[in-house]
């Protein structure tokens, strides 16, 4: 007797005892894993396809809805799962280099820091000299002297001044720099985590739909005599 001359009602009865055991894989062991798991996703997956191949080969659509359903969620959840690893090694690279630009920039603001000082120090001992310097003069001279080497050491004072601003502005615009380097990064790692959130939502409501579809069956099955 040739396969296709089997009533297709026959051949549904004959692969629900084939897939009995599977079922009850899935409902006692596969279903206390992690709904993300590796090993569960496969499973699932796996008999989500056997369900719709079959479904499809002996026209029952609702097992092939049903099968194609589960394959759907699987993958769907799986591809979540992908995205929310990616991100969060993007996020811990992101902080991991966020930590490392603060310290490179700490340890640049300090020794530009460090430097300005000692250049300010050396701006004011100069200054400090040449005005010692401009007053023995100015009192060996005559008074017009001595107000014109005053005059000498304002503008040397004004200059350690301008000296010291600008070390500072600089300074600030470095630490500023690599604050806004850093932050570009993590919103980009926060992006990554929120396309993971939604992958991981649309999976949930696949799961809703399966398992709507599912006590549809169930009630369906109870009512029949």
């Amino acid at each position: 007797m040739r396969i296709t001359t089997i009533p297709f009602a026959v051949l549904g009865f004959q692969y629900k005892i084939v897939r009995f055991p599977l079922q009850l894989i899935e409902d006692r062991v596969v279903s206390r894993m992690n709904a993300e798991a590796p090993a569960r996703l496969f499973y699932e997956r796996s008999f989500g396809a056997m369900d719709a191949a079959v479904g499809n080969a002996i026209g029952d659509s609702a097992l092939k809805t049903r099968g194609e359903a589960l394959a759907e969620r699987s993958d769907a959840l799986g591809r979540a799962a992908r995205l929310d690893a990616a991100a969060a090694q993007k996020e811990e690279r992101a902080a991991a280099e966020l930590r490392e630009t603060l310290d490179n920039a700490a340890g640049k603001s300090k020794q530009a820091r460090e430097s300005a000082e000692r250049e300010v120090q050396q701006a004011r001992t100069d200054a400090e000299e040449r005005k010692y310097q401009a007053e023995q003069a100015a009192g060996e001279q005559a008074e017009s002297g001595k107000h014109q080497a005053d005059e000498v050491a304002a503008r040397r004072k004004s200059s350690v001044n301008e000296a010291k601003r600008v070390a500072q502005d600089n300074i600030r615009a470095n630490e500023d720099k690599a604050r806004a380097a850093a932050k570009s990064k993590l919103d980009d790692a926060e992006a990554k985590q929120s396309e993971a959130d939604q992958r991981r939502a649309q999976a949930d409501h696949v799961e809703q739909l399966a398992e709507a579809e599912k006590q549809k069956r169930r009630a369906a099955a109870a009512r029949k005599p």
